[in-house]
This record gives structure tokens, C-alpha cells and sequence, in this order.
């Protein structure tokens, strides 16, 4: 039976039943929940200082009004980076190399975003479609290529998610499997092969990161 590297891409199923939902669900479980009392213990500490120094970081390009964006934003950046690097555990399934959940989640913010632009600012929301300076005869195309770039930025960003996991996750399973063949034959290049191997996942745990 020949070996198929992209049944690690397939969504988990039990008794005909997708496994997705706990698939998205574990890497809040692992998350300790805050409790009330003054003094907490050292990882509830070390959540409360990541999880407030990555939202000022994530929120100083933004003015006050997209302050109440803040739950929404940090609670995804949180979960897809759990989930990332989750998906880099031995025999895991992850979510984010499915192209339909990077896009549930991209189209519905990109659309919330257009629409909260055009309603709160639509001069300059608007604008963007036109760059300043753009001579007359090219302005009904700058116009069709800007609206085009506009409305294919979810999917872009999707694919590219999805693109990055799974070529990151076939390489370290190809070269593994490499290794392991050349271990009985060839110890020098197996050992080569490995080193290979540890510094492609150390790239990748960095990939996950930041997609």
C-alpha cells in the first residue's frame, strides 16, 4: 500500500462524524481560565502578561474607535497561533490547512471591515480605490483593478495561509521519511537528513507563528 502524504491534510472523521469542532476546540481547553483571587499562579501570570502585552501591540496602529475590536482580534491571533502550532505535534490534524475555515473566518472580518469603512468614512474608504495623482485616462482602470484587488484580499490571504501550512507540513514529512529510509543503509546522510529536518522545524514553528 503506497503512502499518501496528504491524508494528514484530511479532516479526522469517527463513525461517519467530522472531528473538526474538536479539532477547534482543544486549544482552548489548554488554556487555564483566570480566577478571582489576588495572587495567581505562575502561568496564569505568564497568560495575563502575553495576552495584554500582545493586545497593545496589536492595537497601537489602531485610534480608539477600533479599540472594541480587541476580544475579537486577540481571541483569533490567540486560537490560530494555538492552533499552528499545535498542527506541528506528531499525528495532529490542523485546521488551519483546510482553505474552507481560513476562509470562514476571512470573509466574514474583510466584509465586516468594508462595510464599518464605508459607513464610518466612505470619502476616504472610497479613495483607496483611486491612488492620488492617477492621470484621467487611467482612472476607469486603476478604479476596476483597485475594486478587484479589494474583493479577492479574503481568498488571497486564505490561500496563502493554507498554502504555507501544507507546504510546510509536506516537506517535514518527506524529509523525515527520507531519514528514516537512509538510517539503515546510509547513517551519515541519515544523520545530515535529520539536521535538516530540526532546522526545518524550527522555520516552521516560526511560520506558524507568523501566518
Amino acid at each position: 500500500m503506497a503512502l499518501n502524504f496528504f491524508d494528514q491534510f484530511m479532516s479526522p472523521t469517527f463513525l461517519g462524524i467530522p472531528l473538526i469542532a474538536i479539532a477547534l476546540t482543544l486549544p482552548w481547553v489548554l488554556y487555564p481560565s483566570p480566577s478571582s483571587r489576588w495572587l495567581n499562579n505562575r502561568i496564569i501570570t505568564l497568560q495575563s502578561w502575553f495576552i495584554n502585552r500582545f493586545t497593545q501591540q496589536l492595537l497601537i496602529p489602531l485610534n480608539p474607535g477600533g479599540h472594541k475590536w480587541a476580544l475579537l482580534l486577540t481571541s483569533l491571533m490567540i486560537f490560530l497561533l494555538s492552533i499552528n502550532l499545535l498542527g506541528l505535534l506528531p499525528y495532529t490534524f490542523t485546521p488551519t490547512t483546510q482553505l474552507s475555515l481560513n476562509m470562514g473566518l476571512a470573509a466574514p472580518l474583510w466584509l465586516a471591515t468594508v462595510i464599518i469603512g464605508l459607513r464610518n468614512q466612505p470619502t476616504a474608504a472610497l479613495g483607496h480605490l483611486l491612488p492620488e495623482g492617477t492621470p484621467t485616462p487611467l482612472i476607469p482602470i486603476l478604479i476596476i483593478i483597485e475594486t478587484i484587488s479589494l474583493f479577492i484580499r479574503p481568498l488571497a490571504l486564505g490561500v496563502r495561509l493554507t498554502a504555507n501550512l501544507t507546504a510546510g507540513h509536506l516537506l517535514i514529512q518527506l524529509i523525515a521519511t527520507a531519514a528514516f529510509v537512509l538510517l539503515p543503509t546510509m547513517t551519515t546522510m541519515a544523520l545530515l537528513t535529520a539536521t535538516i529536518l530540526f532546522l526545518l522545524t524550527l522555520l516552521e514553528i516560526a511560520v506558524a507563528m507568523i501566518q
